[in-house]
Order: structure tokens, then sequence, then C-alpha cells
């Protein structure tokens, strides 16, 4: 499983929080390391942090390969980024930071992946894991770098890692023992270049997983049928919409569970997060977990202490009976569209930021059912507003604050303002979750 990195020239793209780690991890084996970044190089020592150990940093260029014998892109490097193309035309070899990790990694792994909901079920099963006595590791695209945890001593009995397509599209020999594909909407379409090149990605998780491994799968998406049938590991359902077996349904107010000729009931209202979208992501976390050997009695329990994570659908206060939601990490449409079917009250809906390639054309009518007033932000705004045009009213704002203001002196009591930006923040912000705190921030000077 280990791969022989000592005297290999290694390149790493792109020096974030995972591109760092990789760069450590890479040193401490002895590997020749080059950093590259889109910033300048006299700009990267702030992205360097710490990391003291020897490397070269080379222009981001695709000249920068001589001698280059593997590539490990971080996370959202695209594949038209110029030096991946010249690594594929030179035929250098690209591997993941997961990937990569993955070689070296002692412990069983249970993997999640998925448009919307992968940090929720990720954060949920960490915690009913931990609360059985199971030591765990939670991390990958959330958190700590798989690559950082591999590089220490593993003392875990189970890791649990987030999983981008970013990450799944190099990976060659990366196999988890629990395999979670939670659903899969339009995004990235930007970076991957067609849905169906998305969901490509996303099917990765399950390449290379055997009998004896566990595929869970979401009955409800036309395509889990047929990838169930190429799929060698053990499959389990979950669905909020038919009986799906062997596996997890919801069944009036209870959650079904079956395994071959046993069954097991859980009450719909141990999940205290809100929305239809966050059942189905307990039924994943409960099938995955009862696998490991969580009992039934502490998944109850820790299921029913769970609140939920930061800037998912989360309230930010109310002004004048006007409640605020924080939803900034739902970053697509199809977050847009599982955070308004949470609310029954008329919502003045915050869209914006750095489109992805998002279809905005599929909510127009929830939006025409739920949303009394949209009103759009950022360097999208003009954007999205062709694309929703004549559904509801809309309005236009530069900035998210201005965003937050225009729809408080709009609303009327009883509203909800609801941030589900649909879109990227990096037109505003370093992140979802700075975008988020300053939404919190906003809400609480109004």
């Amino acid at each position: 499983m280990v791969t022989e990195l000592k005297g290999r020239k290694v390149m790493v793209i792109g020096l974030g929080k995972t591109g760092v780690a990789a760069a450590r991890f890479l040193v401490e084996r002895g590997a020749s390391t080059v950093l590259t970044d889109e910033r300048p190089v006299a700009r990267l020592g702030e992205a360097l942090g710490n990391l003291v150990c020897r490397f070269e940093l080379k222009p981001h260029a695709p000249e920068s390969l001589v001698g280059v014998d593997l590539v490990v892109p971080s996370p959202g490097v695209p594949p038209t980024n110029a030096i991946l193309k010249a690594a594929a035309e030179r035929g250098i070899p690209v591997m993941s930071e997961v990937e990569l990790a993955f070689r070296f990694l002692k412990n069983p792994m249970i993997a999640v992946t998925g448009t919307n909901g992968k940090t929720t079920t990720v954060t949920l099963l960490g915690q009913v894991l931990a609360g059985s006595g199971k030591r765990v590791f939670v991390g990958g695209n959330i958190g700590d770098p798989l690559i950082g945890y591999v590089n220490g001593p593993q003392e875990e009995d189970l890791v649990v890692v987030e999983v981008s397509s970013f990450q799944l599209l190099y990976t060659e020999l990366f196999r988890p023992r629990v395999a979670v594909l939670l659903n899969t909407t339009t995004d990235h379409i930007d970076y991957h270049g067609s849905f169906g090149e998305y969901r490509a990605a996303k099917e990765r998780i399950f390449m290379n997983q055997g009998p004896g491994d566990l595929a869970v799968l979401n009955a409800d998406e036309k395509y889990s049928a047929s990838l169930a049938k190429r799929v060698r590991a053990d499959v389990r359902f979950f669905s909020s919409k038919v009986k799906a077996t062997p596996g997890m349904f919801l069944n009036g107010r209870e959650l079904r569970l079956v395994e071959s000729e046993e069954e097991e009931s859980y009450a719909v209202d141990i999940v205290r997060i809100p929305g239809a979208h966050n059942i189905e992501n307990v039924m994943a976390v409960i099938i995955a977990a009862r696998f490991c050997g969580v009992s039934r009695e502490a998944v109850i329990r820790t299921v029913g202490e769970f609140k939920g994570i930061s800037h998912r659908i989360e309230f930010a206060g109310e002004k004048g009976g006007v409640a605020f939601y924080d939803d900034s990490k739902g970053t697509n449409v199809g977050a847009v569209m599982r955070a308004l079917e949470s609310f029954d009250r008329p919502v003045i809906l915050l869209l914006g930021g750095r489109d992805k390639g998002g279809d905005f054309e599929s909510l127009t009518n929830l939006i025409r059912e739920r949303v009394k007033e949209v009103v759009i932000f950022g360097e999208a705004r003009d954007v999205i507003r062709r694309k929703i045009d004549g559904c509801t009213k809309t309005c236009l704002a530069s900035t998210l604050g201005e965003a937050v203001r225009v729809a408080y002196s709009h609303a009327m009591r009883g509203d909800v303002v609801l941030l589900s930006p649909g879109c990227s923040s990096f037109d505003e912000f370093s992140d979802y979750a700075e975008r988020g705190k300053t939404f919190q921030e906003v809400v609480k000077g109004l």
C-alpha cells in the first residue's frame, strides 16, 4: 500500500491548508518537493506558515514541471489548470491528496461524498461513533486534511472523511470500508465541464470496493439503480419516498431499517435539525453506524443531541419579528432548494456570490411557491436575475451587507430572511464561513 517517496520529485499545486499539509508530509518522507501557487512566489510566506522544511518554490507555470515525477493538486485546482494539462501531456502521474494519504492509512475509513449534506453527515457520524466509545478521526474536506492525519501516530479506531468530486477525480487505489454517496445535483460544472463528468467523479468513491465493504446509495436518485449493479460492495439504500430494501426508509413518523429478516425502528422525532433532507442524512448515518457496530441506543442518544453545523440553515437571530437564517454553506442550487423546503413561512431569499454554472432556472417553481422576494447580490447578480426573471419580485445589491439591509427593510413580521446563496463566496469572501459570519454580524447590527 505504501508509495515510495524518497528521492522522487513531487510537485504540490496550491498552498492552502491541504497543500501545506501535503508538502510537510512529502518532505518528511524524503521527497524532493516542489511547491507552486497562483500567487507570486514573493507572497507565499504567509501561506506556508510554520512549514519548516526543505522545498523549492516554483513559478505557477508548466515549465516548473521539469524533472517532476508526481503531481499532487490541492482540492479545487481545475483540470483546465495549465500545469495539470501539461502533466497529462507529458505522462506525469497526478494524485489527489486523499489518494496519497490513503496509501499510508492504517485504519478503516468511512468516506462520504455528495453535492449536499456531506459536512452534516460526516460531523454527525463522527459524533455517533465517538459517543459509542470508538476513537475517531473526522476530517478530509472539512477540518484537518487526511494527509495530515496519516503523518501522525494514527491511533484511532476509525477514520471518517468528507471527500469532494475534486479529490475523487484523481484517485486510483482509494478504497473506503464504507462509502456513502448522498446525492448529486448540478454543481461545479465550471470545474468538471458537464453534469455527467461531475457524477462520474463522485461515483469513483466506490471504484475499488469489494464484497464485505459497504456502499450506501440514495434510492430516490434515478442513477442509483444502475450504479448499484456496477458496485461490487454490499449495497444499502436510503429513501424518503420509497420502501428501500435492504436499507432504510421513511415510513410515516418512523424510520425503518431493514437488514435481511431483521428490522429496526427509529422515531423521526429524534432528528432535531430542520429540513427533510436532514432526515435522509440521518438515515445514511444510521446505516453506516450500525454497520460499524454502534448500538441502536447509542445512535438514538447522539442523533437526538445533534443540533447541526454552523452556516447550514443556522438560526442567526430575530429582529422585529423577522427571523434570519444563515445557510452560507448552501453554495449550489440543490442546497438552495433544500433550504427553501425547510420553511413554511414567507421567505425573502438572498442569492448571489460567484457563479459556478448553477442551474438557477430550476429554482423558479419553488421560488414562486415559497419566496416573496429575492435579493440578488455579488458578482453573479446580473446572471442570476436573468435566469429567474419574472418568478417573483427581485432587486439587486452589490454586497452581502447591502443585501441583508435591503431584505430587512422589505420584510414584515413573521417573514424569514434566508441567506442561501447558491454560489461560491470568492467574489467577496475567503470562504463560506467568513460569508456566514459576516451575515450574522450584519444581522446583529440591524
